[in-house]
């Protein structure tokens, strides 16, 4: 009799991480560090300056040839033909019931031979059930639509992604990139060439964008050279107030920032208007998987719709814990940590629409125990021009 262990993928930082002492666990497959020191001190660090997390999990998928744009609009629940060359978008993945298949984020670029590609950048945990999805979608007799040829490559174990977040970004990644990260608004990106420890440039991509709340970039680079780059990186943080950060600041950082998270607030029994995520669907004059029933939702009531809450008392309200109202359930937190930020529990999960109002008040059932909270409008953070949280 045989057993078949499972073993978790590795970044290329994995090493590094292990070395410097970050705490492991499995996460959507991969060994990823949780932490180094503390997840409050790796979360206001990124807050009061920046932080730096390997994000090589995520997967990623590039999408080649004339039909590419137009075959991503048929797939996402999004435009993405008119997508100009250094933009990104957010979309969604959605299933023909509607209910939520991923969340992604899709950039325009071209190569060093000015050939255009698209990058989506989805959920670590979704790879394979995208591929089998994407698969599924593709033309399958390309010679009956000449000009409108599409190839895709799933080139996760190919690329490394490091995210740069805080008020510091800026001043941190200006000396390694070849571009003028000052004039890169929001959701826009380029290709550029970061400085190698060796001394050379390494091709890579960089984007403004971000999973903090906080101004900052998102770094993809080859494997070979990231674990360099990774180290030149945090050396130049360090006088800066910087510091490595795992996925558990990383976890409450984006739970500040309100975003959701799949296997969380998104999931395929969820679908976008109860997310709050109407704004990245399109319904009119674009034919993808779920339009037919998405267009017959937004004429229904909402069943559930997503929340913030404040807790009253201390406790940590945490996934699966139900939300009462006059001893009522009227729905179930989907994430909840302490909040480093505002240094009190706060939580985000889905109730009945007559219960969503901000300043509703309820119970959540915490271990038995039903401790008192806060509807509050999402998000709990929000950075000003002066970079202060409000």
């Amino acid at each position: 009799m045989t057993s078949t262990f499972y073993t978790p993928l590795h970044t290329p930082l994995y090493d590094w991480h292990v070395a410097h002492g970050g705490r492991m666990v499995e996460f959507a497959g991969w060994a990823m560090p949780v932490q180094y020191t503390s997840i409050i001190e790796e979360h206001l660090a990124t807050r009061s300056a920046v932080g730096l997390c390997d994000i090589t999990h995520m997967s990623h998928f590039r999408f080649e040839g004339p039909g590419a744009g137009d075959f991503l609009g048929h797939l996402l629940t999004r435009r993405i033909g008119d997508l100009n060359p250094g933009h990104l978008r957010y979309s969604l993945v959605t299933n023909d019931e509607g209910g939520i298949l991923d969340d992604v984020l899709v950039g325009h670029f071209h190569d060093a031979k000015a050939q255009p590609f698209y990058v989506v950048v989805a959920n670590g945990v979704n790879r394979l059930k995208l591929v089998d999805w994407i698969n599924a979608h593709l033309p399958k007799e390309l010679a009956q639509f000449p000009g409108q040829e599409v190839a895709y490559w799933d080139v996760t174990r190919l690329w490394a992604m490091i995210a740069i977040q805080g008020p510091r970004s800026l001043d941190l990644l200006r000396p390694f990139v070849d571009a003028d990260l000052d004039e890169m608004p929001y959701y826009t990106g380029a290709e550029i060439r970061i400085l190698h420890p060796a001394g050379r440039r390494q091709g890579g991509i960089i984007s403004r964008t971000g999973y903090t709340a906080e101004d900052g970039f998102e770094l993809i680079l080859g494997v070979g050279v990231a674990p360099g780059v990774w180290q030149a990186l945090l050396e130049a943080a360090r006088p800066l107030g910087g510091l490595p950060t795992g996925i558990g600041a990383r976890d409450t950082l984006r739970l500040e920032a309100g975003m959701p998270l799949y296997g969380h607030e998104l999931t395929e029994q969820v679908n976008p208007f109860q997310a709050g995520l109407g704004f990245a669907c399109e319904l009119h004059n674009l034919d993808y998987p779920g339009r037919d029933a998405l267009l017959r939702l937004k004429q229904q009531p909402l069943e559930s719709q997503r929340i913030g809450l404040e807790m009253a008392g201390r406790r940590v309200p945490r996934q699966g814990c139900m939300i009462l109202a006059e001893s009522r359930p009227i729905g179930q937190v989907t994430s909840g940590s302490y909040s480093p930020t505002f240094e009190k529990p706060v939580a985000m999960g889905y109730v009945t629409p007559e219960y969503a109002q901000p300043g509703t008040r309820v119970d959540v059932d915490i271990r038995g125990r039903l401790e008192p909270a806060n509807v509050v409008k999402l998000p709990f953070y929000r950075r000003n021009p002066k970079g202060k949280h409000k």
